[in-house]
C-alpha cells in the first residue's frame, strides 16, 4: 500500500518539473528573445527570421496543457483520501482551465502563424489533435488490457494516437516536413477507431469478462475505512 502512493507522487512531480520547463521555455525564454516591447514591426521581424524557434515556443505551451490532464488525474488519486468531493473539484478546474489555455492559444497564435503558412485552420487542427492522441494512446492501452475487448483494436488505436501526435507536433514545428506524411500518417485512422465503432456496435463487450473485472475493481480500490492512517 506505501509504493503506491510513492509512485504516484513521485509521478506527478516529474509531471509537475516538465510542465515547469515548458512553461518557462515557452512563456518566458521564447518571447524575451523574440518580442520586442513596443515596436510590433521588430518584434514581427524577429518572429520570420527565427520561425522554427516561435513554432518550438507554441509546441511547448501546447504540451504544458497536455500535461495538465494527466497530473490533474494523480493529484485526485493522492487527495481522494482526503476529501474525494475536493479532488475532483481540482480535476474539474484543471480540465477547464486548460481548455481555456488550449483555446487561447489558438487565438494568440493563429493569425501569426497565418502569415507564416497562410493556414490558420492547420494550426487549430494540431493543437486540438496532440490531446485526442494522448486520448487514443490511453483508450488503447485500457481496451488492450481489458480483457472484454479484443487486444488487437487496443494495439491499433495505440499506433493511432502516437501517429497523431507525430503528425500533430510536426505541423506546429515543421509544416513542411509534416505535409510529406501525409497521407501515410492518416493510415492508422480508420482501421483501429473504425473498427472499434463496428465491433461496440456489433459485439459490444465480453459481459462476463466485464464483471470480471468490474468485482476485482471493486475489491483492489479500498474503501476510506480501508485507507491506512
Amino acid at each position: 500500500m506505501d509504493s503506491s502512493p510513492r509512485r504516484l507522487a513521485r509521478a506527478a512531480g516529474l509531471l509537475y518539473l516538465v510542465n515547469i520547463l515548458l512553461g518557462a521555455f515557452g512563456i518566458g525564454v521564447v518571447p524575451a528573445m523574440l518580442v520586442v516591447s513596443g515596436d510590433p514591426a521588430a518584434t514581427a521581424h524577429n518572429i520570420q527570421a527565427h520561425e522554427v524557434l516561435y513554432r518550438l515556443g507554441l509546441t511547448a505551451q501546447v504540451a504544458e496543457c497536455a500535461t495538465n490532464i494527466p497530473l490533474a488525474v494523480i493529484f485526485y488519486d493522492l487527495f481522494k483520501v482526503v476529501n474525494r468531493r475536493l479532488a475532483l473539484l481540482v480535476v474539474f478546474f484543471t480540465v477547464v482551465g486548460t481548455a481555456v489555455a488550449a483555446a487561447g492559444l489558438i487565438t494568440q497564435f493563429a493569425p501569426t502563424l497565418a502569415s507564416l503558412s497562410g493556414d490558420v485552420s492547420t494550426t487549430t487542427y494540431s493543437v486540438t489533435e496532440v490531446f485526442f492522441g494522448f486520448y487514443a494512446l490511453c483508450l488503447g492501452y485500457l481496451v488492450l488490457r481489458s480483457t472484454f475487448l479484443p487486444g488487437f483494436i487496443g494495439v491499433l488505436l495505440a499506433i493511432d494516437g502516437v501517429a497523431y501526435l507525430v503528425y500533430s507536433f510536426a505541423d506546429l514545428v515543421a509544416p513542411g516536413f509534416a505535409a510529406h506524411l501525409v497521407p501515410w500518417i492518416q493510415l492508422p485512422v480508420l482501421p483501429s477507431e473504425g473498427l472499434l465503432c463496428v465491433w461496440l456496435l456489433v459485439a459490444g463487450v465480453n459481459v462476463e469478462r466485464w464483471w470480471g473485472r468490474a468485482r476485482t475493481a471493486v475489491k483492489e480500490s479500498p474503501t476510506p475505512m480501508e485507507v491506512p492512517a
